[in-house]
C-alpha cells in the first residue's frame, strides 16, 4: 500500500512538471485578451518557479494549527478508523467505510505510519492536496489567461475561499479528488487548443481515475470532459461552421485533427479507468468479484434514496447562495470563548462569483469564446450532476470543487478590456480581507468569543 500510495505522488508530480514543460510552447495562433500579451506567453522555467512557490506558501499556511483539535472533527470519524484498518491497528473485518473508493484512506493511512496516529498525521495529506489544488488553479489560470499575473490572482482567490481552507485541514476525502481532478482539468485545459492534445489528454485521464479513487465525485469533471469531446466530434462529423468564424472560437472543424477514436477511448475510458482500478489492488489482490462487489457497495451508497435526514443537509440548488453551512466544530473553551470549524466559503468570493458566471455564461453563448467555454463547463459540471443523483442526503462541501473554479470566472471578469488593471488586484485584496474576519470560524486554533460568532452567523440558516 505505501508503495502504491508513493507512485501515485510521483505520478502528480510529474503531471505538474508536464503541464508547465507545455505551457512553454503555447502555440502562438492561440490569442490571449489582450494581443499585446502575445510575446508574455509563460515560459516553463518561470512557471514552474512560480508553482513550487505557491505549493510551498499554501502548504505552510495551512499548517499553521493543524493539530487543533486534537480529537475527530465530524466525518474524521469514519475515514480514519478505516485508515487505521488498512495499517492492520483494528481487525480487518467487518471492513470499515466500504462506501467509498480506498486512495485517500490509502494516503492517510500513509502519513499515520510516517508521522504516528495523532491529529497531524491524520491531517497532513489532506494539506499537501490542498496546496495542489491551488497550484492546479494557477495551472488552469495559465492555460486560459496566458499571463502570470491573472494566474496568480486565481490562485490567490481559490485560497482565500474558506471552502478550501477548512476542507484542507481535515481528514475527509473530497480535499484529496478535489487536487486531483483539478490537476486533471488544468492539463485538458492546456491540451484544449493544441492540434495534438494527446499526451495532456492522456495525463488528464490518468489523474481522473485517482480523482475518483478518492471520491466518485472525481468522475464529474471527467464526464464534463468526455461530454466536450463528444460535442466537438459531433459538430465536426455534421460539417459545422461557424459563419463568421473567429480564432477565439471554443470550435473550430479544424480542432485535434489526429485525435482518433481510439485515442479518446484509452484517454478518457482506458485509462481513467486502470488508474482507479489500481487504487484497490492493496486492498483486494486482482480477484474480480471482490473489485465488482467493492464498486457494487460503492453505487448503492451513492444512489440511495434511503439516507435519514442530517442537522446540516442542503440541496443542491442552495449551495451557490451558502443557505447552510455545516458546523465541523463547535467546542467551549472557556466561559464566553469557542473554537469553531464552519465549513461555509467566503462571501465575498462566493457571492460575487454568481454575477462573474452571468458574464462568463454570455460570452460563450454571443462571443462564444473558448475561455469562457471551459470555465462554465467546468463549474456548471461539477455542480449540477448533483441535480441527477436520487441521493436525498447532500451538503455544502458538495459544492467544493464549482465553488474552487469560480476563482476562474471571477478573473475572467476582472480583467476584461476596459477594465484597470489594479482592479484585479484589489478584489484580491478584498477577498484577502473577507478571509481574514471569516478565519476565527475557519479554523479551531484561533478561537472567537460567542458574540463575536454571533456577529459571524449573518442569517438564521447559518445557525
Amino acid at each position: 500500500m505505501l508503495s502504491d500510495s508513493c507512485g501515485g505522488m510521483r505520478s502528480m508530480m510529474s503531471a505538474i512538471f508536464l503541464f508547465l514543460r507545455g505551457d512553454a510552447d503555447l502555440p502562438r495562433k492561440i490569442a490571449p485578451q489582450h494581443p499585446l500579451e502575445l510575446s508574455a506567453v509563460p515560459k516553463m522555467s518561470r512557471s514552474a518557479v512560480i508553482a513550487v512557490a505557491i505549493f510551498l506558501i499554501a502548504h505552510l499556511a495551512l499548517l499553521i494549527g493543524l493539530t487543533a483539535p486534537e480529537k475527530f472533527v465530524f466525518d474524521e470519524v469514519h475515514y480514519v478508523p478505516a485508515a487505521r484498518q488498512m495499517l492492520g491497528f483494528t481487525p480487518s473485518q467487518p471492513m470499515l467505510n466500504p462506501m467509498h473508493p480506498p486512495l485517500a484512506k490509502e494516503l492517510i493511512a500513509t502519513s499515520i505510519a510516517a508521522f504516528g496516529d495523532t491529529a497531524f498525521g491524520w491531517r497532513y495529506p489532506s494539506t499537501l492536496f490542498g496546496a495542489l489544488a491551488i497550484v492546479a488553479i494557477y495551472l488552469c489560470g495559465l492555460a486560459l489567461f496566458s499571463a502570470q499575473g491573472p494566474a496568480i490572482a486565481a490562485a490567490l482567490i481559490a485560497a482565500f475561499n474558506q471552502m478550501l481552507y477548512v476542507q484542507s485541514r481535515i481528514a475527509m476525502l473530497d480535499i484529496f479528488a478535489l487536487g486531483l481532478s483539478l490537476l486533471a482539468t488544468a492539463a485538458f485545459m492546456h491540451g484544449f487548443r493544441r492540434e495534438r492534445p494527446h499526451a495532456l489528454f492522456a495525463i488528464a485521464g490518468a489523474l481522473f481515475g485517482l480523482a475518483a479513487a478518492c471520491k466518485w465525485n472525481g468522475l464529474f469533471p471527467l464526464g464534463v470532459c468526455i461530454v466536450i469531446v463528444a460535442i466537438v466530434r459531433l459538430m465536426q462529423s455534421w460539417r459545422t461552421l461557424f459563419a463568421d468564424a473567429r480564432p477565439g472560437d471554443w470550435y473550430r472543424p479544424d480542432l485535434w485533427p489526429d485525435f482518433r477514436l481510439h485515442h479518446v477511448a484509452l484517454c478518457f475510458l482506458v485509462l481513467p479507468a486502470v488508474t482507479y482500478l489500481a487504487a484497490f489492488v492493496p486492498l483486494y489482490g486482482f480477484s474480480l468479484s471482490d473489485l465488482i462487489e467493492a464498486q457494487r457497495r460503492i453505487l448503492a451508497d451513492n444512489t440511495t434514496t434511503a439516507i435519514a435526514g442530517h442537522t446540516y443537509m442542503s440541496s443542491w440548488p442552495s449551495w451557490p447562495l451558502l443557505a447552510r453551512p455545516v458546523w465541523f466544530l463547535f467546542d467551549k473553551t472557556a466561559e464566553d470563548n469557542v473554537a469553531a470549524i464552519v465549513f461555509l466559503g467566503n462571501p465575498l468570493v462566493l457571492w460575487p462569483a454568481l454575477l462573474a458566471l452571468v458574464v462568463v455564461l454570455r460570452d460563450f453563448v454571443v462571443a462564444r469564446r473558448w475561455d469562457a467555454f471551459l470555465i462554465a463547463a467546468f463549474y456548471l459540471g461539477p455542480w449540477l450532476a448533483w441535480a441527477l443523483l436520487p441521493r436525498t442526503l447532500g451538503f455544502i462541501y458538495y459544492y467544493l470543487p464549482a465553488g474552487t473554479a469560480a476563482s476562474l470566472a471571477l478573473v475572467y471578469v476582472l480583467r476584461r478590456e476596459g477594465l484597470p488593471r489594479w482592479l484585479l488586484w484589489a478584489y484580491v485584496g478584498a477577498a484577502a480581507i473577507g478571509f481574514t474576519v471569516m478565519l476565527p470560524i475557519s479554523a479551531a486554533f484561533i478561537g472567537t468569543s460567542m458574540q463575536a460568532f454571533n456577529r459571524l452567523m449573518l442569517f438564521q440558516s447559518w445557525i
